[in-house]
């Protein structure tokens, strides 16, 4: 059985952008001169972003990333996936499913063992690059936490209790 994404598809998508971009009014008359020119305005853009929105979707799950994140040192068992993540041996098999069917690992048997590994170095960089993102945004709110608490601690309440004096 093969599984359709739910929501629209790419051609659902671009046939609602095309309609949006035949709107009248100002804006669609610049709509549809930017048309008569050559360049698509609405909906060009609609596939890739959905293929990448689909692509990041299949990385939204934590023993995804888990389990890319322990193959980024190289190939495992799944054995070793298993005590590593401590989930239901059924529960890892579907998320291995979901990666191998996306490309983003591949597996070999050897014997009754299956071994998984990245299926390239793309994966691993993608990883890095997002704890480099988590760092800064989660810095950032640190700097912020640590500029509230900053500020909770130097207000004083007035004699009055009406406001507070810093």
């Amino acid at each position: 059985m093969t599984r359709r994404p739910v929501g629209l598809n790419a051609e659902d998508m671009r046939g609602r952008f095309r309609r949006i971009g035949t709107e009248t009014g100002a804006r669609g008359a610049v709509r549809a001169r930017s048309r008569k020119r050559g360049g698509e305005v609405n909906g060009a853009w609609v596939p890739l972003c959905q293929a990448k929105a689909e692509f990041f979707r299949m990385l939204g799950h934590p023993v995804r990333i888990r389990v890319l994140e322990l193959l980024q040192s190289g190939p495992m068992p799944v054995r070793g996936l298993l005590s590593a993540i401590e989930v239901e041996p059924s529960a890892l098999s579907q998320q291995l499913a979901v990666l191998r069917r996306a490309g983003i690992v591949t597996a070999t048997r050897s014997g009754s063992t299956v071994v998984y590994e990245l299926a390239g170095g793309d994966v691993a960089e993608l990883l890095r690059a997002a704890r480099r993102v988590l760092a800064e945004v989660l810095a950032g709110q640190h700097a912020l936490l640590a500029e509230l608490r900053q500020a909770e601690a130097g207000a004083v309440p007035a004699a009055d209790g009406v406001g507070a004096v810093t």
